[in-house]
C-alpha cells in the first residue's frame, strides 16, 4: 500500500504543480511567438495563477476537508482549466482559467502532502512523492519541445496537457480510497496555537515563494533572449524539471543525517546562487546554471518545509502547511509583477533576480540562527 500511495502522490503532484502551476512557463514562449503577448501580460497571467494559489491555500486552511475528495476535485479542475487554455484566445478568459488552476493546485499540494506523509514512513518514498513535481515539469517542457519541433503551437500544448491531467486524475481516483470525516471543531481549536518558530517558517517560506518564482516563470524567456533557436532554448525548462525530480530522491537519504531544517538552509543558499547567476554572468550558460540550481532545490525546500511543519506543529501541521503555502503564494504574486517592473524599465531581469537572491539568502540565515 505504501508504494501505491507514493505513486498516487507522485502522479497527483505531477499534475497539480508540474502542469496546473508550471505548464505556463514552457508554453509562454510559444504564446509570445503566436500572439505577440507582452511580458507585462505574461506577468499578469502568471500572477493570476499565483493569486489563485494564494486563495486556494487560504481556503484549504479555513475549511478543513477530507483529503481524498479534495484531491480528486482539484485534479479534475486542473484538467478542465488546462484544456480550456487551448480552447479560448482572449486574455480575460486566460486570466480566469489560470486563477482556477492556481486554486486547485494549492488544494492538491496541501492535501496530497498531508495524505501521503500520514501514510509513508520511508524518506525515500516521501522523496519519490515530491519528485512528482519535477516529473510533471519535465513532461510539460519535453512535450512543448516536441510539439515545437513538429511545428505545433501553444493551443496543441494546452490541449495535450489538459488531456494528460484528466487521464492522471482517472488513474489516481481509486487509489485515494475513503477518508474519515475531518473533526472540524477540533481543527478550529488547534489553529489558535502559534509558536515563534511557526511564524519563522511562514516568513521564510514566503521569501522562498518570491525568490524562486522569477526564474521558475521566466527561465525559457531568459534563454530565448540569449538564443532564438527553440531547439536550444526549449531545453531550459526540461532541465529545470529533471533537476527537481532527481533532487528530492537524492536528498531524501541525506535528510536523515542533516535534518529537514538544515536541508532547507543548504537548498536556499544554493538557490540564491542560481537565481543570481543570470544577473551576474549573463549568457546561456548562466541561464542553464540557474535552471539547474533553482530546479534542483525548489522541491527540496518544499519537501523539507512540509516535513518541518509536521515536526514543529504536530497535529496542527495541516493548518501550518496551509498558512505557509499562503505565504509562499503571496511571494509568488509579487515576484512576476516585480520582474515585469524591472523589464519595463531596464529591459532585463537582473534587478528582480538580485532582489530574489537577497531574500533567499536572508531566509537561509534566519533558519540557521534558529537551528543552533
Amino acid at each position: 500500500m505504501d508504494t501505491r500511495a507514493a505513486l498516487a502522490g507522485l502522479l497527483a503532484l505531477a499534475v497539480a504543480m508540474g502542469i496546473g502551476r508550471f505548464a505556463f512557463t514552457p508554453i509562454l514562449p510559444l504564446m509570445q511567438a503566436e500572439t505577440a503577448l507582452p511580458v507585462a501580460h505574461a506577468g499578469w497571467l502568471a500572477s493570476a495563477n499565483y493569486f489563485g494559489y494564494f486563495l486556494g491555500a487560504l481556503w484549504a486552511t479555513a475549511q478543513p476537508a477530507r483529503a481524498a475528495p479534495a484531491i480528486r476535485a482539484a485534479l479534475l479542475a486542473i484538467g478542465v482549466a488546462t484544456l480550456g487554455m487551448g480552447l479560448v484566445r482572449d486574455l480575460a478568459s486566460w486570466l480566469v482559467l489560470r486563477a482556477i488552476a492556481g486554486v486547485a493546485s494549492a488544494w492538491a499540494l496541501i492535501h496530497v502532502s498531508s495524505w501521503c506523509l500520514e501514510r509513508l514512513r520511508s524518506p525515500v518514498l516521501a522523496g519519490a512523492v515530491f519528485s512528482g513535481v519535477g516529473c510533471g515539469i519535465a513532461l510539460a517542457g519535453g512535450l512543448c519541445l516536441a510539439l515545437t519541433s513538429l511545428g505545433s503551437g501553444s493551443t496543441q500544448a494546452w490541449v495535450a496537457l489538459g488531456a494528460v491531467s484528466l487521464a492522471v486524475a482517472a488513474l489516481v481516483w481509486p487509489v485515494l480510497g475513503r477518508d474519515a470525516a475531518v473533526p472540524a471543531a477540533r481543527a478550529r481549536r488547534e489553529r489558535l496555537s502559534w509558536t515563534p518558530d511557526g511564524v519563522r517558517l511562514v516568513l521564510c517560506y514566503g521569501a522562498f515563494g518570491f525568490g524562486y518564482i522569477i526564474p521558475a516563470t521566466f527561465v525559457p524567456v531568459m534563454a530565448r533572449q540569449v538564443i532564438q533557436d527553440p531547439a536550444v532554448f526549449g531545453w531550459a525548462w526540461p532541465v529545470f524539471g529533471l533537476a527537481a525530480a532527481v533532487s528530492t530522491l537524492c536528498v531524501a537519504a541525506l535528510v536523515r543525517v542533516v535534518g529537514h531544517r538544515r536541508a532547507w538552509i543548504l537548498a536556499a543558499a544554493a538557490m540564491a546562487a542560481g537565481v543570481a547567476a543570470p544577473a551576474l554572468a549573463g549568457g546561456l550558460a548562466a541561464v542553464v546554471v540557474c535552471a539547474a540550481l533553482v530546479g534542483g532545490t525548489f522541491m527540496v525546500i518544499t519537501m523539507a518545509g512540509m516535513q518541518e511543519a509536521r515536526r514543529v506543529a504536530g497535529s496542527q501541521a495541516p493548518f501550518l502547511m496551509g498558512v505557509m503555502t499562503a505565504a509562499f503564494a503571496a511571494g509568488q504574486i509579487i515576484g512576476p509583477l516585480s520582474a515585469s517592473f524591472f523589464v519595463e524599465r531596464q529591459g532585463e531581469f537582473s534587478g528582480a533576480l538580485l532582489v530574489a537572491c537577497g531574500l533567499l539568502a536572508a531566509s537561509a540565515l534566519a533558519l540557521a540562527v534558529k537551528s543552533k
